[in-house]
C-alpha cells in the first residue's frame, strides 16, 4: 500500500533562484574577454587595473581569477601574477595525440554503442551547427565544438574516459578560441565534423578513424601556427 501525504503537513518552503554573485559576473566577463580575444594567451591580467575598470573590490577580481586558473583559462606564478593561459608547443602536440586515443575509441565503438550514446553525438553536433548558424559569440562556438568531441569519447561507455577527454580539451580551449577568431573558419568546423558523422553513419568507421586522425592533426597545426609555436 503506497504512502499518502498529509494533507495537514507544511507546505515546503518556495524555491528561490539567487541572482548571479559579482564574482560570478566578473568570471563570465573575463571568459568573454578571453574567448573574443580581448585578453591574449600569455598577456598579464592586472588586479587592480581590472578592478577600476569593472568597479569592483580587488577582492572580488582575486575570487574571479582563482576560478579561472581552477578551469585551466589562465595561470599563477610566484611573483608574477596571473596571466592568460598559452599552451607550450609540445603541450599542444601531447594533448592532440592522447584526444586521438580517446575519441579513435569512441569511434571504433560506434556500431556497438548505446542508442542514446549515438544520439548525444548527433545532438552535440546539432547544437554546434545551429550556433554557427546562429552567429554565436567565439566562446559559445568553442563549447559546442568540444562538446561534440568529448560525444565521441561518450561512445565508449566509460565515464573516466570522458573524464580525461574532458581535462584534455579544458587545456586547450583558449588555443582553439583564438583560432576560431583568427582564421574565422567556425563553418568550415562544422562542415568538417558533419562528414565524420555521415561516415559513422554509413557504417564506415575505418574511413572514420582515418578522418578523424587527419581532422586532429590539422587542429595541432592550426593551433601551433596561430599561436606562433612552429
Amino acid at each position: 500500500m503506497g504512502l499518502m501525504s498529509d494533507p495537514h503537513s507544511p507546505l515546503p518552503a518556495p524555491l528561490t533562484v539567487e541572482p548571479p554573485s559579482t564574482v560570478a559576473k566578473v568570471t563570465a566577463e573575463l571568459r568573454r574577454r578571453i574567448f573574443e580575444g580581448e585578453l591574449e594567451g600569455g598577456s598579464p591580467i592586472r588586479e587592480v587595473a581590472l578592478a577600476d575598470a569593472l568597479g569592483v573590490a580587488r577582492s572580488t577580481v582575486r575570487e574571479a581569477l582563482t576560478v579561472l586558473v581552477a578551469e585551466g583559462l589562465a595561470t599563477r606564478a610566484p611573483h608574477r601574477g596571473v596571466t592568460v593561459a598559452r599552451p607550450e608547443a609540445g603541450s599542444v602536440r601531447d594533448v592532440c595525440r592522447a584526444r586521438l586515443v580517446l575519441e579513435g575509441a569512441g569511434v571504433g565503438r560506434w556500431a556497438s554503442a548505446p542508442e542514446a550514446s549515438r544520439a548525444a553525438v548527433r545532438e552535440a553536433l546539432t547544437a554546434y551547427t545551429r550556433a554557427v548558424a546562429d552567429g554565436g559569440s567565439y566562446q559559445e562556438l568553442n563549447e559546442r565544438h568540444l562538446a561534440f568531441h568529448v560525444s565521441l569519447v561518450g561512445l565508449t561507455g566509460s565515464p573516466r574516459l570522458v573524464a580525461m577527454e574532458e581535462s584534455l580539451v579544458g587545456e586547450l580551449k583558449v588555443a582553439l578560441a583564438q583560432v576560431a577568431r583568427l582564421r574565422r573558419n567556425a563553418h568550415d568546423q562544422a562542415d568538417t565534423h558533419l562528414a565524420l558523422l555521415d561516415l559513422l553513419e554509413d557504417g564506415d568507421t575505418e574511413s572514420a578513424q582515418v578522418f578523424l586522425t587527419d581532422h586532429l592533426a590539422g587542429a595541432e597545426m592550426d593551433i601551433l601556427e596561430a599561436l606562433d609555436l612552429c
